[in-house]
């Protein structure tokens, strides 16, 4: 099959444009693995563009491992590999990425709660009592209390003895960080919301020990349910102000930069 490509737009960056283009075919297998790229004069003349763009695109790609240059051969597509989790958030507004790390943290607290319930031991249970007292501490401080919000919630996590879910959490640790402390800052503003969040972080704990995953899995959403209510009737001044700084590092933050 003879492959054809559009030229590319102005504006954005050619070579970008060039790799992403190819990058495409060979995901999808219509660049099937060991096949021959056209020439570099081929492309550029049905990309118009230059051959340095071509080269730059072509080197994009085999730092992707899409590619593989053979001397005097030509450019030959490899399998895909695995890409690496990332998340671009700059285009995203403070709250929408409060609320949508709290729609990704839903489904996995809930699971991760259920899980918890049981496969407890008296020890995850004794550390899950002592991350609550921690973070009635902090706040009787005066503090916000997030670190021990998180560290709460990761030990729950610890006490669903699963591996990859732990990893997955520990992966996102950066993100998680980021995002309760704007929920926390923004429920310090209210009494009424920092009663609701002890109250769930209570039944959480309770379904736990008592080992019911229905409910704990019914009391995780709830509170995650609820964290999104309470982020979206925050004061229109808490996100002029406070809000936002606290949420820069998460909606500025890189892949490479989760941990």
């Amino acid at each position: 099959m003879t492959l054809q490509f559009k030229p590319v737009a102005s504006g954005a960056r050619l070579a970008d444009q060039v790799a992403d283009t190819l990058a495409a075919e060979i995901r999808s297998g219509r660049i099937g693995v060991g096949a021959r790229l056209p020439t570099e004069a081929n492309l550029a003349s049905q990309f118009e563009v230059s051959r340095t763009v071509v080269r730059e695109a072509v080197s994009r790609l085999k730092s992707l491992g899409l590619v593989d240059s053979r001397q005097g051969s030509g450019v030959y597509a490899r399998e895909p590999e695995a890409q690496p989790l990332r998340f671009e958030m700059s285009d995203l507004a403070s709250r929408d990425a409060v609320v949508q790390m709290a729609e990704l943290r839903r489904p996995l607290e809930s699971e991760v709660a259920a899980l918890a319930a049981q496969r407890r031991t008296p020890k995850d249970l004794e550390r899950i009592r002592e991350c609550i007292a921690a973070l009635e501490q902090a706040v009787e401080r005066g503090e916000s209390g997030a670190k021990q919000d998180l560290a709460f919630h990761l030990a729950i996590a610890a006490a669903a003895h699963n591996t990859f879910l732990m990893g997955t959490l520990e992966y996102l640790h950066g993100l998680l960080h980021n995002a309760i402390r704007v929920t926390r800052a923004n429920e310090a503003r209210r009494d009424d919301f920092s009663r609701a969040v002890a109250r769930e972080h209570a039944r959480i704990a309770d379904a736990i020990v008592a080992g019911d995953a229905r409910a704990a899995r019914a009391a995780a959403k709830t509170h995650m349910d609820n964290a999104i209510t309470r982020i979206l009737r925050a004061d229109p001044a808490f996100w002029q102000q406070e809000g936002t700084q606290l949420a820069k590092p998460l909606t500025q933050m890189k892949g490479s930069e989760l941990k």
